[in-house]
């Protein structure tokens, strides 16, 4: 039997691309599939809020906010080396929208710019995140160019949510417990080939932690309730006019899918609205967690599987009843 394997190879000037940071690269990463991308690998679920955001005499490159909490996202690129003059840039940025999220894309890092986002991340209080982020073109012989972000400075989620202990220990250790939870599951989808797509838990919301499923309309959600000891596994539409026609047209479809251990909730006083499965767990029976997340990956499967295609139905109808 002949196996024949291609050759992977790094392809280093991304201007074989992105031409123009702005026009090129800029306008190519805030299309909603290519963030998606960036939000898998960080583990932060973006929407884009502007291009060429204005702060002062200055413009971001982009401008955009986490999904589930509205916190601001600030990014900048560019296809060159790290210097100081961007370095000074992304802080003054952060400032000026009071950031919680500082994404710095390059095309290669200095070492004492890495230094510098990591002495940041090491110093700052757990509100405010720094990424360092290498761009890379890979090429599979003379196949198309993939895109890959490789992260080169992070969050360091157990320092801060460690050191946030001095002001709520309680709170902190249950923090904690959850990123250790989420973390362990994102190694358990690894090993058993899950089709969801697991980015990083954030010690900002340790308890929510997202799943992206590829469109923009929703996205699956896990809530680790330790003080009720309730586990859940929620489908978030960002709006009403989907949710009301698949609770009106699909209910009982959906409730077929979970044995009818599912809820709709409306959330009147919110734009968005939540379909939910829940059961009881104990975050401290670690000797339970596999069962745990069994449970999750069996339902937020069927969420990111089959929710989608009633969403499509809905669209359906929408045009149909027009």
């Amino acid at each position: 039997m002949t196996i024949n394997l291609g050759k992977l190879k790094k392809i280093d000037n991304l201007r074989t691309i992105w031409e123009n940071e702005q026009t090129d690269f800029s306008k190519w990463l805030s299309k909603e599939e290519n963030l998606e991308l960036l939000s898998e690998e960080i583990g932060i679920n973006l929407s884009l809020q502007e291009t060429e955001a204005r702060t002062g005499s200055f413009y971001i490159d982009i401008l955009a906010n986490e999904v589930e909490t509205g916190k601001k996202v600030v990014i900048e690129n560019q296809l060159e080396k790290t210097n100081h003059d961007h370095l000074g840039k992304i802080i003054t940025y952060a400032s000026g929208y009071e950031a919680e999220y500082i994404i710095w894309i390059v095309k290669d890092f200095r070492e004492e710019h890495k230094q510098a986002l990591d002495w940041l991340n090491e110093n700052t209080n757990e509100k405010i995140n720094f990424f360092g982020i290498k761009m890379e073109l890979w090429q599979i012989d003379s196949s198309k160019y993939a895109p890959k972000f490789n992260i080169v400075s992070q969050p360091n989620q157990w320092s801060k949510a460690l050191r946030g202990s001095k002001k709520s220990s309680t709170l902190s250790e249950v923090g904690v417990k959850q990123i250790n939870f989420i973390e362990e599951f994102r190694s358990y989808c690894t090993e058993n080939d899950s089709s969801l797509q697991v980015g990083k838990a954030q010690n900002s919301t340790p308890s929510y932690y997202t799943i992206g499923i590829g469109m923009s309309e929703g996205w699956v959600a896990v809530k680790l309730n330790t003080g009720k000891n309730i586990l859940k596994v929620d489908f978030y539409f960002v709006d009403k006019e989907y949710y009301s026609i698949i609770k009106q047209e699909f209910k009982s479809k959906i409730e077929s899918f979970f044995n009818n251990k599912v809820v709709f909730d409306d959330m009147e006083k919110y734009k968005g609205a939540v379909i939910s499965t829940s059961t009881r767990f104990k975050i401290d029976n670690q000797a339970q967690w596999k069962s745990y997340f069994e449970w999750i990956r069996t339902n937020a499967e069927i969420m990111q599987k089959q929710i989608p295609n009633l969403i499509k139905n809905a669209k359906e109808f929408l045009t149909t009843t027009a």
